[in-house]
């Protein structure tokens, strides 16, 4: 997402008003769940610390903020998502739909422990996977038309820049096939040069992102959760054998909103080491940074060690960098990390290549330098970034 913002209760009050549009409205007070969901249904009678957790959270949101009524709202509300697409709203939690029904239970105190519950979180996954399977889909284009809660309206365009990207504004869907398609869409080379390409001490930012934070020094092991919340190595690279190389080292940290562009491209010239991702939690928040009407948000530290992410590992041309660590991590809606087929190990990338890309949501991402890489981070925290442009000089 885009920036850290406290919200005030009223903003609470407005996602709890909004409502979606779907491509297959239910009918009837008791609508037949999608199997999914009905799995979710049969978890919840069947399992009393499931049904406690999801019971709290709904009994625990505050009156006034109280978007679902009861355990069967919440499911109907579910069912629902799964044949929505987002539609176009500068406000990025009603843009979310996931996120804006789950994001006021994620801040009670059950919430804070049900999704880390490993039942809650692989239905959670289930719901998501299936979600993107309609996002994945024609039927998703509807929200791609030119009214004005539509992507293709003046407002629209002009807010996401659309002539930065690649597309066919004679098509009646610009040429896309679905709207994660649209969500992924490839930008204009000329619209994000890449930052002095044959200096490879030049490393770049390899999404369009706001940095949240740079850290040095980093630790191998430490209390991720608490509320400096800093780095823990040996849990954000999954135990990885590499993980010693880079104690001591630096991170640089960076988010992107819903509505930026969601590729990944390479920081740095070099080889392939190891690329793969790393299934993990979905809605988690570190209780240490309170309520966070943002939805994870204030929580991006702790997110980079326990969410879903991909873990790339590159052998930098240049010798003084060596090996560092590409970690884009998926937040909320975002379950998806998907690697480019071509980057597997021995592949050699050129600074600003493709590497993969986020499906719908907002997201954050780590690059990771052993210590004495970084002569200078150029990047300031809490300034956006074009993928592509500078971010640091390596020594």
């Amino acid at each position: 997402m885009k920036k850290l913002i406290i919200f005030s209760a009223a903003i609470f009050f407005l996602c709890s008003s909004v409502t979606f549009i779907s491509a297959n409205p239910q009918k009837g007070s008791n609508p037949q769940f999608h199997p999914v969901v009905e799995e979710f249904n049969n978890l919840l009678q069947q399992d009393p610390i499931v049904r406690m957790y999801v019971t709290e959270m709904i009994d625990q949101l505050p009156k006034g903020q109280k978007n679902v009524k009861d355990v069967n709202d919440f499911l109907s509300q579910l069912n629902q998502i799964l044949t929505t697409a987002p539609r176009f709203s500068k406000g990025e939690v009603e843009v979310t739909p996931l996120s804006n029904l789950l994001v006021g239970m994620m801040n009670t105190p059950a919430g804070f422990h049900a999704f880390r519950n490993e039942k809650i979180n692989n239905m959670i996954r289930k719901i998501l996977k299936t979600w993107a399977e309609f996002l994945n889909s024609e039927k998703s284009l509807y929200v791609l038309n030119d009214s004005p809660t539509g992507w293709k309206s003046k407002e629209a365009q002009k807010f996401l820049k659309m002539d930065d990207y690649i597309y066919d504004p004679n098509d009646r869907y610009w040429g896309y096939k679905s709207w994660n398609d649209f969500f992924t869409r490839k930008v204009k080379p000329s619209a994000r040069p890449i930052a002095q390409p044959d200096n490879n001490k030049i490393i770049v930012s390899p999404c369009d992102t706001t940095i949240f934070n740079i850290s040095h020094n980093v630790q191998k092991v430490d209390k991720f959760w608490i509320k400096s919340q800093p780095y823990s190595l040996q849990d954000m690279l999954d135990n990885s054998p590499y993980t010693d190389e880079f104690v001591g080292g630096s991170i640089i940290q960076g988010f992107l909103s819903p509505f930026n562009y969601h590729r990944w491209n390479s920081p740095v010239s070099g080889t392939i080491v190891k690329a793969y991702v790393k299934d993990g939690l979905y809605f988690s928040q570190a209780e240490s940074q309170g309520v966070d009407p943002s939805a994870q948000d204030k929580s991006q530290g702790y997110l980079s060690h326990i969410q879903t992410r991909a873990i790339i590992f590159i052998k930098a041309d240049d010798p003084e960098i060596g090996l560092m660590c590409f970690m884009p991590v998926g937040m909320v809606e975002v379950s998806s990390c998907i690697i480019d087929p071509k980057i597997k190990p021995g592949y050699h990338v050129k600074k600003g290549e493709d590497l993969g890309y986020f499906q719908f949501g907002g997201s954050t991402q780590c690059l990771i330098f052993r210590k004495g890489v970084i002569k200078k981070f150029t990047a300031v925290k809490g300034r956006f970034y074009k993928m592509g442009e500078e971010i640091a000089i390596a020594n």
